[in-house]
């Protein structure tokens, strides 16, 4: 029998759409309409009323609007600034940048211990699995979350690599198809090692004969702090209770029901992970769930949560104690954070695996989030026909006033055909979010770990952009398993 070959088994590139960035009218977009319709009202108003004269009295208006429509800052026009800015001013007005714990009064039973949007999240433990359930009121999801193992995908041969990404592709087109799942989560993130694998080593390898070398040896794993990091990979799966209504009631109506939904969910996605070979570790419990928040707050702790099992196993007070939030980073209990947004993926073809530079990244404590959004195939069509539409209506207005033709306006159309082309081919169509939140002691190891992650990103062919005046929201949804949104 002959022996496989790479050539037996080519792995397939990948290219992904880019960053759509249509506007209303021939790129333009609401806000700049907007500014602009006022800025030639005012210009028409002066002529009117006083000609030349007029004109100029009116020149602090219009020159105001057109400048505030066309000058870039930090990737957007300074108009699509102007709601981010207030927004945030109300925030600082409000007094929501800060926020402390209230020790003495005792937080609403159910709920769990979070600051800011994610407060009214409320706590359900599934009483056939086991599992932690969180229950999103405002949002109307449930989610849970899995544990997942898995080899290092590098060190795979191209064969193998090709047939994993297939795997994983099969177990995203299910969850299109299912039409009840709001959102997947997958989150990859490193921990400091607490020497729990050194300990459980061990108590199953050791030979503990009372001996002066054992001794000495089983005091010395004892003794052992963090000497390293370790991945940890989770996969949350978000049922969205609004679409579900209908089985839910069948089902039994209330949380009750849209419990059993949801196992109806897991369940298929455990099975398609399996032929996916991907190994679950188990449906995480509140008490998992509550170490994973409170590490994400306080990294700190998080050796000491995982070499004594029965510490911080409580998600009513798995919150953090205080988070200052300033414009572009975030303060919590024993850590600066930072959230970065991947805004490109690759332009070009690139291998599975191209994110290895940002995922093997060493000595930074980092978590990457990427956020699946099923779109059910019916309203991804009417959506391509409407981008392919505003794309050609685009163009022939450009060559009507005889403006140059875009490349980047020409290969967003292409890319617009090529999704049109694979829904009809029975792909399903996802909406992809990539997060990597950056933790640090200190506000200069946080700098400089951001600075490394962006490095990263750029030997990935990823483009980053720190986000501003949302750092609180974005870390709940880029450090934390709970499938929430940006």
């Amino acid at each position: 029998m002959a022996s496989n070959t790479h050539s037996d088994y080519p792995l397939a590139p990948v290219q992904f759409s880019r960053l759509t960035r249509r506007g209303v009218m021939l790129g333009l977009s609401l806000p700049q309409l907007v500014v602009l319709a006022v800025a030639v009202l005012s210009v028409v108003a002066g002529l009117y009323t006083d000609g030349g004269m007029g004109l100029a009295w009116a020149s602090p208006v219009w020159s105001t609007a057109a400048l505030l429509a066309v000058i870039p800052a930090g990737g957007r026009k300074l108009i699509e600034w102007v709601p981010i800015v207030a927004r945030w001013t109300a925030r600082t007005y409000l007094g929501q940048l800060i926020y402390r714990r209230r020790v003495i009064k005792p937080r609403p039973a159910g709920t769990l211990a979070l600051p800011g949007d994610a407060a009214p999240l409320r706590e359900w433990e599934d009483p056939e699995t086991g599992a932690a359930m969180i229950h999103d009121p405002h949002a109307q999801t449930l989610t849970a979350i899995l544990g997942v193992s898995h080899p290092a995908f590098v060190l795979l041969d191209p064969g193998e690599q090709q047939r994993r990404v297939g795997g994983w592709g099969r177990v995203l087109a299910a969850a299109c198809r299912s039409g009840r799942i709001a959102r997947i989560q997958v989150s990859e993130r490193t921990l400091p090692d607490s020497g729990t694998g050194l300990a459980e080593w061990w108590r199953t390898h050791g030979t503990d004969d009372g001996s002066w070398a054992a001794t000495t040896y089983a005091e010395l794993i004892e003794r052992a702090g963090p000497a390293g990091e370790r991945h940890a990979t989770t996969i949350s799966l978000a049922l969205d209770m609004k679409a579900s209504s209908r089985q839910i009631r069948t089902s039994g109506g209330g949380m009750c029901g849209a419990a059993a939904v949801l196992r109806q969910e897991m369940s298929t996605l455990t099975t398609a992970l399996r032929a996916a070979e991907l190994t679950s570790t188990g449906w995480l419990t509140p008490g998992e769930v509550a170490v994973i928040l409170r590490s994400a707050y306080d990294p700190a702790a998080a050796p000491a949560l995982e070499r004594h099992g029965d510490l911080g196993r409580d998600l009513a007070i798995a919150g953090p104690v205080a988070v200052t939030e300033t414009w572009d980073r975030l303060r919590s209990d024993s850590a600066h954070h930072a959230v970065l947004w991947i805004t490109e993926w690759p332009r070009s073809a690139v291998y599975p695996g191209f994110l290895a530079p940002l995922v093997l990244s060493n000595g930074i404590l980092r978590t990457l989030a990427l956020h699946y959004t099923p779109v059910r195939a019916d309203q991804a069509a009417r959506d391509l026909r409407k981008k392919k539409t505003e794309l050609i209506s685009d163009a022939a207005q450009r060559r009507k006033i005889g403006q140059v033709e875009d490349t980047a306006a020409s290969a967003e159309l292409d890319d617009v055909l090529q999704q049109e082309a694979d829904l009809t081919a029975g792909h399903g169509v996802l909406r992809v979010t990539g997060l990597v939140s950056v933790s640090a002691p200190t506000i200069d190891d946080l700098d400089a770990a951001v600075a490394a992650v962006e490095q990263a990103a750029i030997q990935a062919s990823c483009e980053t952009r720190r986000l501003v005046g949302q750092q609180a929201q974005a870390f709940t949804a880029a450090a934390l398993p709970l499938c929430r949104p940006v």
